[in-house]
């Protein structure tokens, strides 16, 4: 993936509830050196949807990385971290906790739950965009990826 000579969009699946991150986010990755593709799941039910290409998402493109909240409406991020790791055709797919909560325990538990990264959402504008091109930045031109 970080050949230069890689002209494919990278899939990058973004889960989160709260608009105002999503929108952060969506300029952060404009602003990016990666041509991406965000997709945008606002639950733990349609990220796994999405993932496992059921309904609606049927098509869906596979993520080469996710980004995941872990305090999500009708199925949480630790609920859904843990059924990304264990399924086969999933669990390889890089995902990097971006949430607001700083506790120990979230951190822990995002680990044992096979997390590859977990970051801690800044609160001010600036220091949001740059978490967010530090972890495109990381993903897309330092880290070799697994093609699926």
């Amino acid at each position: 993936m970080n050949d230069k000579n890689t002209v494919r969009n990278i899939e990058i699946l973004l889960v989160e509830d709260n608009q105002g991150d999503v929108r952060l986010t969506q300029e952060a990755l404009k602003e990016g050196k990666v041509i991406n593709n965000l997709h945008v799941a606002y639950n733990g039910v349609e990220a796994l949807d999405f993932l496992l290409k059921k309904g609606k998402y049927l098509y869906a493109p596979r993520p080469d990385l996710i980004l995941l909240d872990l305090n999500l409406p009708k199925k949480d991020g630790r609920e859904v971290l843990a059924e990304i790791k264990s399924n086969d055709n999933l669990k390889r797919i890089p995902i990097v906790v971006l949430t607001t909560s700083r506790a120990e325990e979230d951190v822990f538990k995002s680990y044992n739950l096979h997390a590859n990264a977990y970051v801690t959402k800044p609160v001010e504008l600036e220091k949001f965009i740059r978490v967010i091109k530090s972890i495109e930045d990381f993903w897309f031109t330092i880290v070799k990826l697994p093609l699926e």
